[in-house]
């Protein structure tokens, strides 16, 4: 098995991460911060969204690739659980957390996103083997 839908959305993720580990960097650099925010929201905000990327994106892929591995879910089914986990951390990563208080609707949508593709996949997962200890 190839996991090729799983390899693309890997992929396309890994260049999101890089974009916010470069904003992080870009933000430390002018600012003159090597550890830490050094006080300034906007990095604090920086860190805090690549953190957060770097926090739900892992176990996401895990799922999506046991998904393609181990169930008989069908591409368009882990296409739509790819682009979710895609569409949602752009949302939360780019959109949700340019703003530091009060409420964000790219925040909201992209973690709610987020959710609901670890919530399917894992219902998924435990679907196929439960099924599987039933034979």
């Amino acid at each position: 098995m190839s996991f090729t839908i799983t390899m693309f959305y890997a992929g396309l993720l890994g260049l999101a991460y890089l974009g916010l580990a470069l904003r992080v960097v870009y933000l430390r650099r002018s600012l003159k911060v090597g550890i830490g925010s050094g006080g300034h929201d906007s990095l604090n905000l920086a860190i805090r969204t690549h953190a957060n990327f770097a926090e739900y994106v892992p176990l996401a892929l895990v799922l999506l690739v046991l998904v393609e591995a181990g169930t008989a879910a069908p591409a368009w089914a882990l296409h739509l659980l790819g682009a979710g986990l895609l569409v949602g951390r752009l949302m939360h990563g780019f959109v949700g957390l340019n703003r530091s208080a009060g409420y964000s609707v790219g925040r909201l949508w992209g973690t709610g996103l987020t959710w609901l593709v670890i919530f399917v996949a894992a219902l998924m997962l435990v679907a196929t083997a439960v099924g599987r200890w039933m034979m």
